[in-house]
This record gives C-alpha cells, structure tokens and sequence, in this order.
C-alpha cells in the first residue's frame, strides 16, 4: 500500500527526516509517535504528497508519487488521499455539506452525484440536521466529523491524520478515535495518524517512534 525508502529531508541545515524505510500494508492502522521537531509531520506531509523529499521514494498503491510533476500529484492526491488536521481547516464561508463537497469539487465530478455522497456521509456521521450550518455554528467535534467526511469525500485509500484530536475534549477525542476503526472496519481504508494521543496511539496496529529523523 505505502512503501518509503531512504527518504530524507532538510530545511536550510536542519536535517528532519534522516533515511526513513517504512511498509504500511492496505486497511493497516498505524500511528507515529515521538517528541515535537521529531519529523512526525515532516514525514506525513512527503506520504501526503503535500511536500517531496530531497532523497528516496515514496510509493503508493505501485506508483511512485515522488517522480510526479505538480498537476500529476494534485490530480494523485485528490483521488487517493484523504487528509484529517488537528484544526479542520474548513472553510469558514461554506456550510458543512458545501465543505464536503470541495474535494469532488475540485474533481469536477457530477453536482448530483457529489451532493448525494454528500448528504450520505454527513448521515452516516450522524450531522444530517448540520448539513447548512457553517463551521462557526459548530462544535469542535462536529467540525471534526465533517473533516473527515470530506476526508473521505473521493473514496481515497489512505486517510493522513494529524493531531486528530488534539484539539477535541476526551469525550470528543474518544469517539474519533472509534470512528477510525470504525470506517477501516467498514471500508478498509488505510489510516496513518501522527498524535501525542496515548490511547489512540496504543489502539493502532502498529505504533512506529521518530527520534531525530529516524524510526526507531
């Protein structure tokens, strides 16, 4: 599902990312742990295709994301990659449905067919009478459910977490972290979660530890 190879990455003279070799099988949970400057999310963001490494590989179902120009990796990414942040990053113009909506959107996919995934998965995360209010009109979870709907909008096989829940009250940190299992149980999605969360991080599969650029 997600092979690296000696990926390494610097900024200036700071070496982040110092050879990372990684395997993540498909509908695989995995958590990544370690101290803040460790490259937790340095690391995400080069799986995410969000930014490259300055070395190696990064292959996603057989394709290799780092030999893709800018318009193959946003096509790439929109299809295949969902992403969850720590503060939602809606946007706060648009209501929840039209928030979800963005990703299929952006796709240019059908209007019919995209408000009806839609509306069927801000039911299934159970926001149905939430569907025209704004993010400003949200709770935090709530802002959270309808990240992950759109997350989950393009029926992408990888879903990148980062810092879930670290914005959310336990109560609202817990149902997330089930939900997780949840959606990979039902649609055997890959999740790979950056989080200093100790409960979700010990639930995953596998919890893999940076220290200085390096999983250990």
């Amino acid at each position: 599902m997600i092979t690296t190879q000696q990926i390494t990455k610097s900024y200036n003279n700071l070496q982040v990312l110092k050879g990372i070799n990684l395997t993540i099988d498909k509908g695989e949970i995995v958590s990544i742990v370690g101290a803040s400057g460790a490259g937790k999310t340095t690391l995400l963001q080069i799986l995410g295709t969000l930014d490259k490494p300055d070395a190696g590989s990064v292959l996603i179902d057989g394709k290799d994301t780092t030999k893709m120009n800018a318009k193959q990796l946003a096509d790439f990414r929109n299809s295949n990659i969902g992403f969850v942040f720590q503060f939602h990053q809606l946007l706060p113009e648009f209501t929840a449905l039209e928030n979800v909506c963005m990703p299929a959107w952006i796709a240019k996919k059908s209007k019919t067919e995209t408000d009806k995934r839609a509306k069927e998965l801000l039911e299934y995360l159970k926001l149905t009478n939430r569907i025209h209010h704004k993010p400003s009109e949200l709770s935090g979870g709530e802002q959270q459910r309808v990240a992950v709907a759109r997350a989950l909008m393009n029926k992408p096989s990888v879903i990148l977490a980062d810092e879930p829940s670290g914005n959310l009250d336990s109560h609202h940190a817990l149902e997330l972290h089930d939900l997780f299992f949840k959606l990979r149980a039902e649609f055997n999605q890959t999740f790979v979660i950056v989080t200093h969360n100790e409960e979700l991080a010990n639930r995953a599969d596998r919890k893999l530890m940076i220290i200085d650029g390096v999983i250990v």
